[in-house]
């Protein structure tokens, strides 16, 4: 079975029927190291080396190996994927087959082009470069950031090259074919993007000069020549001088004449036509013949076909309008134009009733037009046969719908709009139109309503632009109703358009309204004729449940009660009809007007029963999700209880996993905002048993996170819910992490007031394992604030209940280590480092290599000022550096102020006064960078003691 490795733009796998889905970036990594050296053996320093450059962590054995399993499943995931990956003696290899990978089969075809460009074979060299070129999908290795910069950047430069030096070929056999018409606007453009390649000038001089526009041609000459006087001292070489001499001396280049007659059926250009300046310059390089087009078919010449998609509202007419006039000069033998009404209350124009209409344009008179539609289209492709015709056809339902109207080949080209991908149509090439960023909605409010009153109301103006969500629709509705009503200000309006009160309502005037624009899209799928989109529509309505928020399928899976394979197909069936976005892989979201729309109709449809269901389904899928998290970053001795009673899972119940503590932490700060809602939306639906197991669930993100004060608030939401309810078990465990989270900030007198609190309750409750852990816990804080024997007391206080309960920590290495640890810290107050120092060791032993980031991290700290107590400079420091690496690699801001103030400490101890007063400043500018003001106040502290000390 053949696999499909792409490299030549962002990194794919497929396996002939759909992308494989290679998630996680070190997985991705993984792999584009492998396949940069495909069918080689590759040593694991490379690898690590790719995945952490020069600073892999102590785990990075393990995290290799976690990383090559998954990158193993993946494959094995696809038919004839399994074994490809082989571990070898001295490193791995990955089996690629010929003609798998784009960029070796991009290397063959330049070989191909350099040695028929030797022959001056010109058909073979344009055959090589443009099959060479149809594989190019963007900058090799574009989505893998330091990877692509880094390991990668020499080969991704190498390829960029072999692609300029296909394109000025491909330009260069175009012209000896006598191609120059179709080349003027690509080479153009190229040629602005390279003002110093003298080759690609040269071109386009000659394509110019010999399609009449010799002043053009001149002027060419005239901006290379400066450009490379200016930037490099030199005057242009032999080749393009001896051009430039041809064309003085050719005073009359041959002018193509131009036919008369032609149709031209264009819509006027649309008022205000604002932005979308690389999209329409990309349609017009794909009409004009764009020089990575798919190589030309064994017959001839392949048809030009562009689709310009996106939702409703987005702009796809207007941009298609506005292109089409501006290339209507290169397609003299006529623009044809046609709203097909795919979406509409009027319903479709049928294939069969254009194509009369359009033979009938281009002069094609039968006394007896044949009835069959397939008959007509033969007709018509006999017809635009050898003519340059452009069809502008708006607004297709769907590929069947515009298929029949497109040519088959030669020289004409079609511009189609849809809110369908119309990925299954053959040989087009799919422009796809996101909402406009906000300099260009910006730009088009102040075209509509003025410039100056934009500038005089800025707060209000954002509110708009914010209101509108970046579509042109609703941004040309509000602008027109301001230039109609002067004297309203911004203000005004701004108010009108708050998210779900009445903002939908006020998006329309007259026959224009965003939500009818909509409603076309979504009645278009409910009432299809097709299962699967009719369930695709019950999908859309619900998803207005969480209409704010990414889901991926495995969490819409849980939302709709369906397996996660069906989730993903009816995600991906809304997002070819545009009614979701996928921003990136295995992420789908609402756009926020249509968030609200599917909200609307979600109330206005389906049942409450079904709504709250749903909704408890997803609610239920993110307290399990949380708690894996949370389970995988801290190895929790005695995680909460499951919910009682369980929820039914269904089919589609699949949860996140991890491969380690930082990909577990990294998951719920994504996830955080969500979570948020979550908590909203439990309390709202009685649920506190779910609220505070969701507050609770961000443990683990909050042993990197606790800073930003967001867990403070998520605890203090459920915790009111747990209250309200009567919850005696929620408040004792949001009692337990709330005392954390005073504990991490230091909180002290809040986090013994609340430890106390939470013992009580599961005191009440006859829970020994969670005394003994709280007994612990008070030994931390007591730790915290120097009273060495209380800190001691309640360490053994802790390991005797634990003893008790008939186990060591609650029977978890991570628990035994815990106790340890505390014990540890006990010892170093009570001025017996030596032992101190034995049990650290001891913990660090018992946590190396098993995943727990955050607890190393903070013990190897611990270790490390011992150390320096004990004046082992070179360990104390080593320990340090082990810290820091995992707290950045967490992105654990506070974790390394923490290694900081320790480092600075340790230099001040040994005397080193430069390091430390360096130390002291670096945390300092990170303290204040993050709001950590106990940390400021430390800094500034230990660098007045410098200062004092005359250091």
């Amino acid at each position: 079975m053949v696999l499909r490795f792409g490299l030549l733009g962002p990194l794919v796998v497929h396996d002939g029927a759909e992308p494989l889905p290679v998630t996680g970036r070190k997985t991705r990594v993984l792999l584009a190291a492998l396949l940069l050296r495909a069918n080689e053996t590759v040593p694991k320093d490379v690898l690590k080396a790719a995945l952490w450059e020069d600073r892999p962590p102590t785990s990075a054995e393990a995290s290799l190996a976690n990383h090559l399993t998954r990158l193993r499943r993946c494959l094995a995931a696809a038919p004839g994927g399994a074994g490809r990956l082989r571990t070898l003696a001295d490193g791995y290899r990955l089996d690629v087959a010929d003609g798998e990978l784009d960029a070796e089969v991009f290397d063959t075809e330049v070989r191909a082009a350099r040695a028929a460009y030797g022959r001056r074979d010109w058909e073979t060299v344009l055959r090589h470069a443009t099959a060479a070129l149809a594989l190019w999908r963007g900058a090799p290795l574009a989505d893998l950031g330091p990877f692509a910069e880094g390991e990668g950047a020499l080969r991704a430069h190498q390829l960029g090259e072999d692609r300029l030096q296909l394109l000025e070929w491909r330009y260069e056999a175009g012209l000896h074919l006598g191609r120059h018409h179709e080349l003027v606007s690509p080479l153009t453009t190229l040629a602005a993007e390279q003002p110093l390649r003298e080759n690609l000038h040269r071109t386009l001089m000659l394509a110019l000069h010999r399609s009449g526009r010799r002043a053009d041609a001149l002027a060419v000459f005239g901006r290379l020549r400066r450009s490379l006087v200016d930037e490099l001292g030199v005057e242009p070489g032999a080749a393009v001088q001896r051009a430039y001499r041809e064309m003085l001396a050719d005073e009359k280049p041959p002018v193509p004449a131009a036919p008369s007659g032609a149709p031209f059926q264009l819509p006027g250009e649309p008022e205000a036509f604002t932005g979308r300046a690389a999209e329409a310059a990309r349609i017009r390089e794909l009409l004009l013949g764009e020089p990575d087009a798919a190589p030309e078919p064994p017959g001839g010449r392949r048809a030009r076909v562009v689709v310009v998609s996106g939702m409703g509202g987005v702009g796809k007419t207007a941009l298609a309008v506005h292109v089409a006039h501006r290339v209507r000069d290169a397609f003299p033998d006529g623009v044809l134009h046609a709203d097909l009404r795919g979406y509409g209350v009027q319903g479709a124009r049928t294939a069969r009733e254009l194509l009369a209409r359009f033979l009938s344009d281009l002069g094609v008179h039968h006394d007896t037009l044949p009835d069959d539609a397939d008959d007509r289209a033969l007709l018509l492709r006999s017809a635009l046969a050898g003519r340059r015709v452009l069809l502008v056809l708006d607004n297709a339902r769907d590929a069947a719908h515009v298929a029949p109207l497109l040519p088959a080949g030669g020289p004409s080209a079609a511009l189609v709009t849809s809110r369908q991908l119309l990925a299954e149509l053959t040989g087009a090439v799919t422009v796809p139109l996101a909402p406009f960023p906000e300099e260009e909605q910006r730009a088009l409010l102040a075209a509509l309503c003025g410039a100056d009153r934009v500038g005089r109301e800025p707060e209000a103006a954002a509110a708009v632009l914010a209101a509108c969500g970046g579509l042109p629709l609703a941004l040309h509705i509000v602008g027109s109703r301001l230039a109609s009503r002067p004297a309203w200000p911004l203000a005004l309006l701004a108010g009108r358009l708050t998210p779900h009160r009445g903002r939908l309502e006020a998006l329309a005037m007259g026959t224009v309204d965003v939500r009818h624009t909509f409603a076309m899209s979504y009645t278009a799928m409910r009432d299809s004729d097709r299962p699967l989109e009719r369930e695709a529509a019950r999908a859309f309505r619900l998803l207005g449940l969480w209409a704010t928020h990414p889901l991926t399928p495995a969490a819409t899976a849980a939302l709709l009660g369906v397996t996660e394979a069906r989730a993903a197909a009816l995600l991906d069936v809304l997002a070819d009809a545009h009614l979701v976005l996928n921003p990136e892989p295995d992420r789908y979201t609402l756009h926020d007007l249509l968030g609200e729309y599917a909200a609307r109709c979600t109330e206005e449809e389906d049942p409450p029963g079904e709504r709250e269901a749903a909704e408890l389904r997803l609610l239920s899928w993110y307290v399990a999700a949380l708690a894996a998290s949370s389970r995988a970053a801290t190895h929790e001795t005695q995680p909460p209880p499951p919910l009682e009673p369980e929820p039914e899972p269904g089919p589609g119940w699949v949860l996140p996993s991890f491969t380690d503590d930082d990909e577990a932490i990294r998951w719920a700060a994504r996830e955080l905002p969500a979570v948020r809602q979550a908590l909203t939306r439990a309390d709202a639906l009685g649920r506190s048993d779910m609220a505070w197991r969701l507050a609770v669930g961000l443990f683990g993100y909050a042993g990197t996170h606790w800073w930003t004060g967001e867990w403070d608030a998520c605890l203090a939401q459920a915790m009111e819910t747990a209250r309200a309810h009567g919850d005696e078990l929620g408040r004792a465990w949001l009692h337990r992490r709330t005392a954390v989270a005073h504990g991490m900030a230091e909180r002290n007198e809040e986090c013994l007031a609340e430890l106390r609190l939470s013992l009580e309750l599961f005191t009440r409750r006859g829970d020994v394992l969670a005394q003994a852990s709280i007994l612990g816990n008070m030994s931390a804080l007591y730790q915290q604030v120097g009273d060495a024997r209380q800190s001691l007391v309640h360490a053994e206080l802790s390991r005797d209940t634990y003893l008790r309960a008939g186990s060591a920590g609650g029977g978890t290495v991570r628990g035994e280590a815990l106790v340890l640890s505390r014990i540890a810290y006990a010892l170093r107050l009570n001025g017996e480092p030596e032992r101190a120092a034995a049990d650290y060791r001891r913990v660090i032993e018992l946590l190396r290599g098993r995943g727990h980031g955050v607890f190393l991290a903070t013990t190897l700290t611990q270790y490390a000022d011992v150390l320096r107590e004990l004046g082992r400079r070179d360990g104390a420091f080593a320990a340090l550096e082990e810290a820091r690496a995992i707290r950045e690699r967490m992105s654990d801001r506070g974790g390394t102020a923490d290694c900081l103030v320790s480092r600075a400490l340790a230099h001040h101890h040994f005397g080193e006064w430069a390091e430390a007063r360096a130390a002291w400043e670096e945390c300092l500018e990170l303290a204040r960078a993050h709001r950590l003001e106990r940390r400021v106040e430390q800094c500034a502290a230990g660098l007045e003691e410098l200062a004092r000390d005359g250091r």
